[in-house]
């Protein structure tokens, strides 16, 4: 069976890791691997942490980029590597540009597309944009959907999918997360390194499109309220590269006593910080899933969330990009030992490091190379 993986940013390569790897050690596989590289840098660090195979490299990243520019451009570089390869599947992940794009381009030629990590909703097209668009529209054209959990489940057969086409896996994310996490990890940057043991760390990222301006000043602020009122607290921050994002940082945290700006991390480095931390305040999605696993709360800097599943189980708090609401649930997680190990110690709902086993089970099975169905993750 030909599977061909196609991925595009950073995010997407840390998530499909594992399944490459999965499928590589199975002789039934004829396994390829084709990067869009929708961005660059932060996805070929990801690649060589992994030691991933790469056959085909479309490159398509361009300064001052626009969602139309990589559409096209993907589209296009994708038309022809399908063609040549004739993959039987065409294995794409979460809610890019890319993802959609490939599973579009698939589509075109009449090869089946698998999609790992499907069936997560807002139900609102606006929020997170464009990527919950993204996740629909592939959510239409795929015929095999991997989904990390039962709630994820639950939406497909809500839009009409295949019940005997829908795997529920765990999410890949945390196969990653355990090949990477170190006990005795030693960090490179010495500002982090050098941060005192008894010192708690909140972790912080920031770079939705929506959060622009005005949300990030009110987070922003918080923030500098927190390491003032709560002894022995820092705060690393690894600063998006986006200019509007820097403008904002540089004006409320330049400076401050206790907050380290610092440039975007790598893989490895940012996830053994995220074991090191006491708390993580985020906008992002993978976030969500990865730092409960490590025993984290998290505190979701956004109004709405795809990945109901931790709210539900207590591991993540919804406190969107008010100033005072951020601040009290901060403060109250960092000075009431009640209130953290209720979200410290809760079960986290999306993985237990098999999830990539049982991506190659399902295509095994339903390519007729073996007559055992996976085993459905249930979280306990």
């Amino acid at each position: 069976m030909k599977v061909m993986t196609v991925f595009g940013t950073r995010p997407e390569a840390i998530k499909m890791a594992p399944v490459v790897k999965e499928l590589l050690c199975h002789s039934e596989f004829d396994t390829k691997v084709c990067l869009t590289a929708q961005h660059r840098d932060m996805l070929d660090q990801v690649v060589d942490l992994f030691h991933l195979p790469v056959d085909y490299d479309l490159d398509v990243m361009k300064s001052g980029q626009s969602l139309y520019d990589i559409t096209s451009r993907v589209l296009m570089g994708l038309r022809d590597v399908f063609a040549k390869e004739k993959p039987d599947y065409v294995l794409v992940h979460g809610d890019t540009t890319t993802t959609f794009t490939a599973a579009l381009a698939a589509f075109y030629q009449q090869i089946p597309v698998a999609h790992v990590e499907a069936g997560l909703r807002t139900n609102n097209l606006a929020s997170p944009f464009p990527e919950e668009a993204n996740r629909q529209l592939t959510g239409v054209l795929s015929v095999l959907n991997f989904a990390p959990t039962e709630t994820a489940r639950a939406n497909l057969l809500r839009e009409g999918k295949d019940d005997g086409r829908i795997f529920v896996t765990g999410n890949t994310v945390i196969d990653a997360l355990f090949h990477t996490v170190q006990e005795d990890y030693h960090f490179e940057d010495r500002e982090i390194e050098n941060i005192e043991s008894h010192k708690r760390v909140i972790l912080v990222t920031t770079h939705r499109r929506e959060n622009l301006g005005a949300p990030m000043h009110h987070v922003y602020r918080a923030l500098r309220r927190l390491v003032e009122a709560v002894p022995n607290t820092e705060v690393v921050f690894p600063v998006h590269r986006n200019p509007l994002v820097r403008e904002v940082v540089e004006e409320e945290l330049e400076h401050i006593p206790g907050i380290h700006l610092v440039d975007p991390m790598e893989y490895e480095p940012f996830t053994n910080l995220m074991a090191r931390s006491c708390i993580v305040l985020t906008d992002s999605g993978g976030i969500q899933e990865e730092a409960p696993s490590l025993g984290k709360p998290v505190l979701v800097l956004r109004d709405t969330t795809e990945r109901p599943e931790a709210i539900k189980a207590g591991t993540v708090k919804l406190v969107g990009t008010d100033e005072e609401r951020i601040y009290q649930e901060a403060y109250q997680l960092l000075t009431d030992e009640k209130s953290y190990k209720s979200m410290a110690e809760a079960v986290n709902p999306y993985g237990d490091g098999k999830a990539a086993k049982r991506i190659a089970e399902a295509l095994l099975y339903v390519g007729g190379y073996s007559s055992e169905k996976p085993s459905k993750f249930i979280a306990e």
